[in-house]
């Protein structure tokens, strides 16, 4: 039996196909641009990840030279909260408004006036966020009401290509936590939310579990994509709850740092607990009947290809000619640059800030600038920076008295050493990589295993399908250079943060 795996991510989509030990038999990946028309917003085209998808799953189907009748089913996941809004004639109305955008501070103030913002915790698990989907549905039917007006349906980014594929409108309980119109205890959408924020659950695709099936291929997808019309599409789940599957992160003690777009620190819950603060969110797992905690930064890889794309034309070109990704050129670089970069400090707030300070309007900064420094000391800084905004997501677990006995790292950061030396030092633990580095496609791969009886429980199939590998043991001789760059890190921000909004 074989299982694909699809992850719409914001830089692209990606494809994998497993059998049921565990072996990726091909991957694909195809890319598409994310659009920023202004200075904090990010919009993303869902036909581009629908194109993306049909062809990621041609590619593998081609490259494995599996039969298609023996693919039993298929698991969705992506990024989460963005926001595809349906006509009656299931076109899509406007670019769908994605995770990272930060627009909707004003309908975040109107979600906590109307819900209550004790309540919107004890509901939803989390204050209101310009990240999270209800604060992007009011801004657009606040400020494009003829496009609220056409509205039929509301999904997902991954729920789109569900939607695709089996034309069914349907979501899973991990996702749709990422709304923050869902009863993250009750694990079903809220009428008292939805009717106090004037929302019709009409408008919303059926909840599931992420390993249950939600509908067949159908025809028109068949004919479009190669695969037998009939296959399973299980529910599937968010990116960083499908991550998790993929990573094990389904017993307490385990935890992961993901380095994407985003940067994520994640741990299993087995009971329902919520940070009072609100700076790391509560969300309901995809293991049926669990939950997670997870601290999100939002500029992790995203700075690191910030700063190659806009500063790193040397080893962009270099890649031209000797045929070397520009990150590893960066990484041997940033090797180069003592621990600390000699004092200088990266903020990575590109894109405002969630975990811990949750500030829409947090800015990107350098401190610290002397003319000792080089490119070398700016990718280390870029790099130590981000890890730093994670240990900040660390920090909170701890305070919540969540046990951290064993840090698994994935994402694409998982592919630098250094970023993974980087993480051993400041978090002051081994870190451990796996078998796959697929993360959420791998993840979703396990929930469609799950979906189609290979396997009882995804416990159960995490034990069988998944390996450590090797871990990266930390340098003690650094944990006081860490711990005193780390102090000055979090002492800059509290400063300046009055200065962010002028």
């Amino acid at each position: 039996m074989y299982f694909i795996g699809i992850d719409v991510g914001t830089s692209g989509t990606k494809t994998i196909l497993t059998d049921s030990k565990g072996n990726i038999l091909a991957t694909a990946t195809f890319e598409y641009p994310l659009y920023q028309p202004q200075i904090g917003w990010a919009e993303q085209n869902p036909e581009d990840w629908w194109d993306a998808s049909v062809k990621g799953i041609r590619s593998v189907l081609e490259k494995s030279k599996v039969d298609p009748r023996e693919v039993k089913a298929v698991g969705l996941t992506g990024q989460m909260h963005g926001l595809v809004m349906l006509d009656k004639n299931y076109n899509v109305i406007r670019p769908s408004i994605i995770w990272c955008d930060q627009r909707t501070a004003k309908e975040c103030d109107e979600i906590t006036e109307k819900v209550g913002k004790e309540r919107l915790i004890e509901i939803t698990a989390n204050p209101a966020l310009t990240g999270f989907t209800a604060s992007k549905i009011l801004w657009v039917r606040n400020n494009e009401p003829q496009n609220y007006e056409k509205v039929y349906k509301i999904l997902l980014p991954k729920d789109y290509i569900r939607f695709k594929l089996t034309g069914e409108f349907a979501t899973d309980v991990s996702d749709a936590s990422g709304m923050q119109l869902l009863d993250i205890k009750n694990r079903c959408w809220s009428d008292e939310v939805l009717e106090k924020l004037g929302i019709d659950k009409d408008l919303l695709g059926k909840v599931y579990e992420s390993p249950e099936v939600t509908g067949k291929i159908n025809k028109a997808a068949s004919e479009i994509t190669g695969l037998c019309e009939g296959t399973l599409v299980v529910a599937g789940g968010g990116d960083q709850a499908a991550g998790a599957v993929g990573n094990g992160i389904v017993k307490t003690g385990v935890i992961s740092s993901t380095i994407g777009s985003s940067g994520v620190v994640f741990a299993h819950l087995d009971e329902f607990k919520i940070d009072p603060q609100g700076r790391v969110h509560t969300f309901c797992h995809a293991v049926p009947g669990k939950w997670h905690v997870m601290g999100v930064t939002q500029g992790a890889g995203l700075s690191l290809k910030w700063f190659r794309d806009n500063f790193a034309h040397i080893e962009k070109a270099a890649f031209e000619f000797i045929d070397k990704d520009p990150y590893i050129l960066m990484d041997q670089e940033a090797e180069l640059a003592n621990p600390g970069a000699d004092g200088l400090i990266f903020l990575p707030y590109l894109m405002g800030e969630r975990t811990p300070i949750l500030d829409p309007y947090a800015k990107g900064i350098f401190f610290g600038i002397t003319a000792k420094h080089t490119r070398r000391e700016f990718i280390r800084a870029v790099m130590e920076g981000v890890v730093f905004s994670l240990k900040n997501c660390l920090d909170i677990l701890h305070e919540m008295g969540i046990e951290v006995k064993e840090v698994r790292v994935s994402g694409g950061g998982a592919k630098s050493k250094l970023w993974k030396q980087i993480q051993a030092d400041v978090f002051e633990m081994d870190v451990w990589t796996l078998n796959s580095k697929e993360g959420p496609a791998f993840g979703a791969a396990i929930l469609a295993a799950v979906g189609a009886g290979e396997y009882q429980k995804v416990e159960e199939a995490c034990d069988t399908m998944i390996q450590k590998v090797d871990s990266c043991r930390p340098n003690e001789k650094l944990f006081e250079i860490y711990r005193r760059t780390y102090k000055l890190y979090n002492s800059i921000y509290p400063r300046i943060k009055d200065l962010f909004n002028m």
